[in-house]
């Protein structure tokens, strides 16, 4: 018994200095953010004991310009934001809609291309519905500020234009537009997609007498 309660005196022990170690050391924290804390107050103190009345004023109003220069700077950020919503938040849906002139499109090439319906009257009929449909589809896109790109016997653009074949062409300037594969559109001053095109080139035999010729001015 004597031992028993030796070893439980012996832990009492150790556990109250362990608890008077914790207890110092959280305080000895606490000194030190005080402490912190206190030589930063006092150098904004001393900051403040250094700048005149004047220099505060000027340092107040260059604080006050710089907070007015970021709220007009939110404020354009917000309008232009609000400006592109307005103008093209259909932007996403008028590019999905012109799978539907290209549907109609392929669509009367199929027909049109039929031996069964080449030549017939409801060929004729079936066309020009299909005909009307895509001229009151392209009636709303331009309602809606949305028109086709130009580009039969234009100079190839990249920023609107995307080349996909070369054509002999003598008749026209290289990179001169000679066929639209795919119509493209643009919304306002916005690409909705690319017209892809074939663009003229010269002719081989026509490349080989220029260079011919440049030899021969070259050599005299």
């Amino acid at each position: 018994m004597e031992k028993e309660d030796l070893k439980k005196e012996t832990n009492n022990v150790n556990q109250s200095e362990e608890e008077i170690n914790s207890t110092n050391n959280v305080n000895q924290s606490e000194k030190e953010n005080n402490s912190t804390n206190d030589e930063s107050d006092l150098e904004n103190k001393e900051q403040k004991k250094m700048m005149s009345p004047e220099e505060e004023i000027e340092s107040l109003k260059d604080r006050l310009a710089r907070t007015l220069a970021e709220m007009e700077n939110q404020r354009r950020r917000f309008e232009k934001e609000r400006e592109d919503a307005y103008e093209y938040g259909g932007f996403a849906f008028a590019k999905e809609s012109l799978n539907l002139l290209d549907n109609l499109e392929r669509s009367k090439v199929s027909l049109q291309n039929d031996e069964k319906l080449k030549n017939t009257e409801i060929l004729k009929k079936v066309i020009e519905h299909l005909d009307i449909v895509n001229k009151d589809i392209l009636s709303i896109f331009k309602k809606n500020n949305i028109e086709p790109i130009k580009s039969i016997n234009e100079k190839l653009d990249p920023n609107i234009h995307q080349a996909m074949m070369e054509i002999e062409d003598n008749a026209k300037e290289p990179g001169t537009i000679v066929q639209e594969i795919q119509k493209g559109f643009m919304m306002k001053d916005r690409l909705l997609r690319p017209s892809l095109v074939g663009v003229s080139k010269k002719k081989m035999e026509d490349k080989v007498d220029d260079n011919a010729k440049s030899d021969k001015n070259t050599e005299k």
